[in-house]
């Protein structure tokens, strides 16, 4: 069994100074009534800081628009009540030697809105994916406001203390809904043929989030290939075209891209580099010179798409993702659902108490453990 040692090496970006490379992957749990985090949410997070995760990103976050989030219970950020919650989220993290970033999102129009009557789901063209209308086609106001609600929620985030902010620009949501020619078939300065072209919207985002935070406060983009509308979907099928959609984006203010893939160990470009070459968070640090985060399935046997269909999963070995830090293919690695069902992963994996580790129930969708 490989040694963990990679994985609790300490790792400084900017103002972020991180104990080890483990993150907690941002999970949507819906457990914050009228968009406010309580007690309970409170609790959640400070758990995993004491179990020793490096960086907490929290789950997907509302910015301030309309039909922006896709459940109910999805916490704001923004509002007087749900910036107090949040508050109190990130002192009760520090107070537990804890770093934390919020996620901040916006859902297009994948799902939701049915409980804010009047208020339809938006879009880059009214699509939920390339067969299916949904919603309305964002103006350029709507646009323009939605870039402001970006910006407002990172500065939020600083003010209240928080070590670093998280844009979702993954999984079809609207950002992604930008990137992918499927949902935006635009032909203003919002669209085009090219990725480099309609990655504009987010390179817009990126650039008044930077603005709003300031050079030293670090900004991560979660990004994927895959959308939940098509788990097969890509936006880059060559490095060149990777490049034309990732380099612009660093280029505005970027420091870390968050690349999500349902199975880590799986390679990007295998006809380029073989079966075990460079996954999505490698290609994306050898092309665009950013740190990166990768995330797939970590410390389990299935990956999370199974859980959602109430299945659990097995607790794995790391060795193939020790081996992959070793050569510093990325730099930082999210777990998710091994986090969700223990708060003490992290604290075991360094203990090397691999007797102890817990095997994923999907019940632990159900409550914030």
């Amino acid at each position: 069994m490989a040694s963990a040692e990679p994985l609790f090496r300490p790792f400084k970006l900017k103002s972020l100074e991180l104990p080890n490379r483990i993150v907690m992957a941002p999970m949507t749990r819906n457990f914050a009534p009228e968009g406010v985090p309580g007690a309970v949410n409170t609790e959640y997070y400070r758990r995993r800081a004491a179990g020793q995760v490096g960086l907490i990103l929290s789950e997907g976050t509302v910015i301030d628009r309309p039909a922006s989030r896709n459940l109910p219970a999805i916490p704001f950020f923004y509002g007087e009540k749900a910036l107090e919650g949040w508050k109190n989220v990130i002192d009760a993290v520090h107070s537990a030697g804890g770093k934390m970033g919020p996620q901040i999102w916006h859902t297009g129009s994948t799902r939701g809105g049915e409980w804010e009557p009047g208020v339809p789901v938006e879009s880059p063209s009214g699509l939920l994916d390339p067969d299916t209308p949904r919603g309305k086609i964002m103006t350029d106001e709507d646009i323009a406001d939605s870039i402001a609600a970006f910006a407002r929620a990172a500065a939020e985030a600083k003010r209240l203390g928080f070590d670093t902010v998280e844009i979702h620009g993954a999984h079809g949501y609207l950002i992604d809904q930008f990137f992918w020619g499927g949902t935006n078939t635009r032909d203003d300065k919002y669209g085009g043929a090219t990725i480099r072209e309609r990655s504009r919207f987010a390179a817009e985002i990126v650039t008044a989030v930077r603005a709003s935070v300031g050079p030293d406060f670090p900004i991560v983009l979660r990004v994927s290939q895959w959308k939940q509308q098509d788990f097969t979907a890509r936006l880059a099928d060559t490095p060149d075209e990777m490049t034309d959609w990732l380099l612009p984006l660093v280029e505005a203010g970027i420091d870390i891209l968050h690349c999500s893939q349902r199975r880590f160990w799986e390679p990007e470009f295998p006809e380029i580099d073989g079966e075990t070459g460079m996954n999505f968070a490698g290609w994306a640090k050898k092309l665009t010179g950013a740190a990166t985060i990768s995330v797939g399935s970590v410390g389990l046997s299935g990956d999370f798409i199974g859980a959602f269909g109430g299945q659990g999963s097995k607790a794995a070995g790391l060795d193939r993702l020790v081996e992959r830090m070793e050569r510093d293919e990325f730099d930082l690695i999210a777990v998710g659902r091994a986090l969700l069902s223990d708060p003490d992963w992290v604290a075991k994996i360094a203990a090397n108490d691999r007797e102890g580790l817990r095997d994923f129930d999907a019940a632990a969708l159900a409550e914030l453990v």
